[in-house]
């Protein structure tokens, strides 16, 4: 089958947008001959028709229907790049790929990037997944760091390094509902009468509020586990329980209506930076580490 001579599907698309060949000769300032030439040598090359006599113009046959909606994704996605070179060629863009944890308070995260949100030019992509994963995507360069709730692995062929950027005090929050109607018990001990959300077993947080919940003799009553620290919250303002948050996060937190503040506790979720020698030396990882 020979090779699809794309501008041939360009005439095609515009007599079939147009309706008619003079129409599409006129608008591409061309002969109607040639016009229509080259549209019987694309029906040639496909081996089908394409346009079939309506009225004075042409109208599309089921075939040309189908070459029609790919030439339009075709010559869309042309458009697309004739645009989005341009704007690459007129602005500057600093690219910078961050990889988080799956265990990590996103609210928390958010909160540690927002430094560097303003950045001109900024093009951030965030990548969510097992830290293991990360670990040998920032190995491979294929992340500039790592924002994660443990530091990084004591593994010489890895190369990368940890630094500690916040431990931030948990506080439990929850609808205003129940945080009222929990407020006059004490606290901790309250928890074992309300519907407690929780991160999953992955979470290093996890980890640390079962050791609590021993610590403090408290059977809390666990109605759903979460991956995602936002999707836990807009859970919890529905109505369906309290949960703990890094007060790092409370401050997105607002952007979820009708939570309150339960009470503070002495648990802390750490959140480390993970970079390998190259991507140390990137400006805003380096804005990131130093606003810490």
């Amino acid at each position: 089958m020979s090779q699809l001579n794309y501008r041939h599907l360009h005439y095609f698309w515009v007599v079939a947008k147009e309706g008619g060949i003079a129409r599409a000769a006129e608008r591409l300032g061309m002969a109607v001959q040639t016009v229509s030439a080259q549209v019987r040598e694309l029906e040639r090359s496909l081996g089908h028709q394409l346009l079939k006599p309506q009225g004075r113009g042409v109208a599309l046959t089921d075939a040309g229907r189908v070459a029609f909606e790919r030439a339009e994704e075709i010559f869309q996605i042309g458009q697309a790049i004739t645009r989005e070179v341009r704007q690459a060629a007129s602005s500057e863009t600093v690219r910078l790929t961050v990889g988080m944890s799956d265990g990590l308070s996103k609210l928390a995260a958010h909160a540690l990037l927002e430094p560097i949100l303003n950045t001109p030019g900024l093009k951030l992509v965030c990548h969510e997944g097992e830290f293991d994963e990360l670990m040998a995507e920032l190995a491979l360069h294929q992340l500039d760091i790592v924002l994660a709730g443990e530091p990084a692995p004591h593994n010489p062929n890895l190369k990368v390094s940890s630094r500690l950027l916040v431990s931030s005090p948990v506080a439990w929050c929850g609808p205003a509902s129940l945080v009222t109607k929990a407020r006059s018990a004490d606290f901790p001990h309250c928890l074992n009468d309300l519907p407690v959300l929780l991160p999953t077993g992955h979470s290093p947080l996890r980890l640390a509020l079962d050791a609590w919940f021993e610590a403090q003799d408290l059977v809390p009553r666990v109605v759903a586990e979460f991956e995602d620290s936002a999707l836990l919250s807009v859970f919890a303002a529905r109505g369906m329980g309290v949960f703990p948050i890094s007060t790092l996060g409370m401050e997105d937190l607002e952007m979820v209506r009708g939570l309150r503040v339960l009470a503070q506790t002495e648990i802390c979720e750490d959140v480390h930076a993970i970079v390998t020698r190259r991507s140390q030396h990137h400006p805003l990882v380096r804005a990131i580490i130093s606003s810490s």
